[in-house]
Protein backbone atom coordinates (compact mmCIF):
# COMPACT_ATOMS: atom_id res chain seq x y z
CA UNK A 1 0.00 0.00 0.00
CA UNK A 2 1.04 3.57 -0.59
CA UNK A 3 2.14 5.68 2.34
CA UNK A 4 -0.48 8.10 3.55
CA UNK A 5 0.31 11.80 3.01
CA UNK A 6 -0.49 14.53 5.53
CA UNK A 7 -4.05 15.76 5.57
CA UNK A 8 -3.24 19.45 5.25
CA UNK A 9 -5.42 20.37 8.22
CA UNK A 10 -2.90 22.94 9.43
CA UNK A 11 -3.08 24.80 6.11
CA UNK A 12 -6.89 24.88 6.19
CA UNK A 13 -6.82 26.13 9.78
CA UNK A 14 -4.36 28.87 8.82
CA UNK A 15 -6.52 30.03 5.89
CA UNK A 16 -9.74 29.98 7.95
CA UNK A 17 -8.02 31.83 10.79
CA UNK A 18 -6.72 34.51 8.42
CA UNK A 19 -10.21 34.98 6.98
CA UNK A 20 -11.73 35.28 10.46
CA UNK A 21 -9.13 37.88 11.45
CA UNK A 22 -9.77 39.81 8.21
CA UNK A 23 -13.55 39.83 8.78
CA UNK A 24 -13.10 40.96 12.39
CA UNK A 25 -10.69 43.71 11.29
CA UNK A 26 -13.03 44.99 8.58
CA UNK A 27 -15.97 44.89 10.99
CA UNK A 28 -14.02 46.84 13.60
CA UNK A 29 -13.04 49.50 11.05
CA UNK A 30 -16.66 49.86 9.88
CA UNK A 31 -18.04 49.98 13.42
CA UNK A 32 -15.46 52.44 14.72
CA UNK A 33 -15.98 54.76 11.74
CA UNK A 34 -19.60 55.48 12.62
CA UNK A 35 -20.42 58.88 13.97
CA UNK A 36 -23.79 60.03 15.28
CA UNK A 37 -25.86 61.94 12.75
CA UNK A 38 -25.86 65.70 13.24
CA UNK A 39 -29.09 67.56 13.79
CA UNK A 40 -30.20 69.68 10.81
CA UNK A 41 -29.62 72.87 12.84
CA UNK A 42 -25.94 71.96 13.15
CA UNK A 43 -25.58 71.75 9.38
CA UNK A 44 -26.33 75.41 8.55
CA UNK A 45 -23.66 76.62 6.12
CA UNK A 46 -23.42 80.05 4.51
CA UNK A 47 -21.85 79.75 1.07
CA UNK A 48 -21.15 82.78 -1.11
CA UNK A 49 -20.35 82.13 -4.73
CA UNK A 50 -18.60 85.02 -6.42
CA UNK A 51 -20.17 86.42 -9.56
CA UNK A 52 -18.14 85.86 -12.72
CA UNK A 53 -16.69 89.01 -14.29
CA UNK A 54 -18.49 90.56 -17.24
CA UNK A 55 -16.25 89.73 -20.16
CA UNK A 56 -16.93 90.77 -23.75
CA UNK A 57 -18.25 88.01 -25.93
CA UNK A 58 -16.17 87.10 -29.00
CA UNK A 59 -17.62 87.83 -32.44
CA UNK A 60 -19.23 84.79 -34.02
CA UNK A 61 -17.19 82.99 -36.64
CA UNK A 62 -18.44 83.26 -40.23
CA UNK A 63 -19.94 80.20 -41.80
CA UNK A 64 -17.39 78.29 -43.90
CA UNK A 65 -17.87 78.28 -47.65
CA UNK A 66 -18.93 74.89 -48.99
CA UNK A 67 -16.21 73.03 -50.85
CA UNK A 68 -16.92 72.73 -54.60
CA UNK A 69 -17.76 69.29 -55.89
CA UNK A 70 -15.12 67.65 -58.11
CA UNK A 71 -15.79 67.83 -61.85
CA UNK A 72 -16.84 64.54 -63.40
CA UNK A 73 -14.17 62.97 -65.60
CA UNK A 74 -14.92 60.89 -68.67
CA UNK A 75 -14.32 57.16 -68.29
CA UNK A 76 -10.83 55.96 -69.18
CA UNK A 77 -10.61 53.87 -72.39
CA UNK A 78 -9.35 50.35 -71.94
Amino acid sequence: MAARAGGGGAMVALIVGALVVAVIGIGWMVWSGRTPALAPADLAVDIRIPEPPNLPRPAPMPEPQPAPLPLPTPPQPR
